[in-house]
C-alpha cells in the first residue's frame, strides 16, 4: 500500500475509535437515574446526596415516527439557506449558538469525567453549595441551584473551548475545538435522551435509515449541507497519521453517533434491569450492550470500506441501522428473551409519585456486584446509591 493509503487508514481508524468511545461512554452515562426524577428521598439521605441533576427526555413511538419528517424539513431548510443566501451568516449564527450551548455541554462532561476519576464516594465528600440564580433569570430570587464545589471550579476551564471557537477567524474552525464541542454534545445527548422501548428504537432506526438513503443517494442535499456548514455537529480526524491538516479531514456527523447510541444505551439499561431481576447477587453482565457495540463497529467499518471502494459519500445509517437492529434480534432470540425484550419498557419514565421509594440498599464496595434489598428488581432507582460492578 502507498503512503496515501496509510494516511487514510489512520484517519478512518481515528474516526472509528472516537465514535465508538463516544457511544460507549454516553451509554454508561445514561445509567444514571436523575434525583429530580425521583419521589421522596430516603429519610437517611443527607445534604451530600442532594445535588441537582437533570430529568431525562423520553422518546416515545409517536415521536420516533416524526423524527424523519422533522429532520427532512430542517435539512431541506438549511439546504435552501446555503444555496440561495450563502453560508457565511448561517455559519456565524450557528457558531455563536453552539459556542454558548457548548459551555454548558463541556461543563457537564467535565463534571462526569471528574466524578469517574475521583469516584462517587469521594465526590460526595465535597460540600454542596447553594447558589441563587441571577435576577435577570429569576426576578423573584426564589430559585436555588445546588452543586458541589468542584462543579463550580470546573465551570471556568469549560469556557475555554467555546471562547476559542467563537473568536477563531478564517473559513474553517479548529478541528480539535470542533471535536471537543461535538463529543460533549454527543455525550450529553446520550446521557439525557432515552428511548422508552426497543420498539421505539427500531422505528427510529428504520425511519432514519430511509431518511439517510433518500437525502444522500436521491439528492445532493445531505452532502451539500454537511460540507458547507462549519458547526460542531460532526467529528473530524486529519487524513494523516502525522496529524497534518493540509490533507483535509475525515468527518462523521453527530447523528451517526447519537441515533445508534440511543439504541445501544437502551440495550445497556435492559442488561442492567435483566441482571438485577435474574442474577442480583452476580456481576452485571451486558450481552445486549456488547453485541450492539460490536454491531456498531462492524456497521461503521462497513460504511468506511464501501466509501473507500466507490469513492463516494455513504449514509452511515444505511449500515448502522440494520446492524444494531439485527444485533438486538439475534441476541434476544438466542437467549429466548425475544418476547420479554420486545415488551419491556424502560420504566424509569414513570412519574415520581407512581414509584415506591427504595426501602433499603446495601452499601457495596467497588469490587462487589449489585445487591438489591427490598426494592423492585426492575426499578433502576437502586443504581443511584450504589457503585456498580461494570466490568
Amino acid at each position: 500500500m502507498s503512503q496515501q493509503d496509510w494516511h487514510l487508514i489512520s484517519s478512518y481508524a481515528g474516526i472509528l475509535i472516537l465514535a465508538t468511545f463516544s457511544v460507549y461512554a454516553g451509554s454508561f452515562g445514561s445509567l444514571k437515574a436523575p434525583r429530580s426524577a425521583k419521589g421522596k428521598k430516603d429519610s437517611g439521605d443527607d445534604d451530600s446526596e442532594q445535588e441537582d441533576e437533570e430529568v431525562p427526555e423520553r422518546v416515545t413511538t409517536s415521536e420516533a415516527l416524526l423524527f424523519p419528517i422533522l429532520g427532512s424539513i430542517t435539512l431541506f431548510g438549511l439546504y435552501l439557506i446555503v444555496k440561495f443566501l450563502g453560508v457565511e451568516w448561517i455559519n456565524w449564527l450557528l457558531g455563536w449558538y453552539f459556542a454558548f450551548v457548548g459551555i454548558i455541554s463541556v461543563w457537564k462532561c467535565s463534571i462526569s469525567i471528574a466524578v469517574t476519576l475521583l469516584g462517587k464516594g469521594y465526590w460526595r465528600s465535597f460540600k454542596i453549595r447553594k447558589l441563587e440564580l441571577p435576577k435577570f433569570i429569576d426576578p423573584k430570587g426564589t430559585s436555588v441551584v445546588s452543586m458541589r464545589t468542584p462543579s463550580i471550579v470546573l465551570l471556568f476551564p469549560s469556557l475555554i473551548p467555546s471562547i476559542l471557537y467563537s473568536y477563531q477567524t478564517g473559513p474553517k474552525k479548529s478541528a480539535l475545538i470542533t471535536d471537543i464541542l461535538a463529543l460533549s454534545f454527543a455525550h450529553n445527548s446520550l446521557s439525557l435522551i432515552k428511548l422508552d422501548r426497543f420498539q421505539t428504537g427500531i422505528i427510529l432506526l428504520s425511519g432514519l435509515f430511509l431518511y439517510d438513503i433518500w437525502w444522500v443517494f436521491g439528492t445532493e442535499v445531505m452532502v451539500t449541507v454537511g460540507t458547507s456548514l462549519d458547526a460542531p455537529i460532526k467529528i473530524l480526524w486529519p487524513k494523516s497519521y502525522l496529524f497534518s491538516i493540509e490533507r483535509g479531514f475525515t468527518m462523521l456527523g453527530l447523528g451517526d453517533i447519537v441515533v445508534p447510541g440511543l439504541f445501544i444505551s437502551l440495550a445497556l439499561r435492559f442488561d442492567l434491569n435483566n441482571s438485577a431481576h435474574k442474577t442480583p447477587n452476580k456481576p452485571f453482565i451486558k450481552p445486549y450492550f456488547i453485541s450492539a457495540i460490536i454491531a456498531y463497529v462492524v456497521g461503521l467499518s462497513t460504511t468506511i470500506v464501501v466509501m473507500s471502494v466507490f469513492k463516494a459519500a455513504q449514509p452511515a445509517l444505511l449500515y448502522l441501522s440494520p446492524a444494531c437492529i439485527l444485533s438486538f434480534l439475534i441476541t434476544a432470540y438466542s437467549r429466548n428473551e425475544l418476547n420479554v425484550a420486545w415488551e419491556w419498557d424502560d420504566n424509569d419514565a414513570k412519574p415520581a409519585e407512581e414509584k415506591e421509594p427504595v426501602k433499603d440498599i446495601c452499601d457495596l464496595d467497588s469490587n462487589e456486584s449489585v445487591v438489591l434489598a427490598e426494592a423492585d428488581p426492575l426499578d433502576e432507582e437502586y443504581i443511584v446509591r450504589n457503585r456498580l460492578h461494570l466490568n
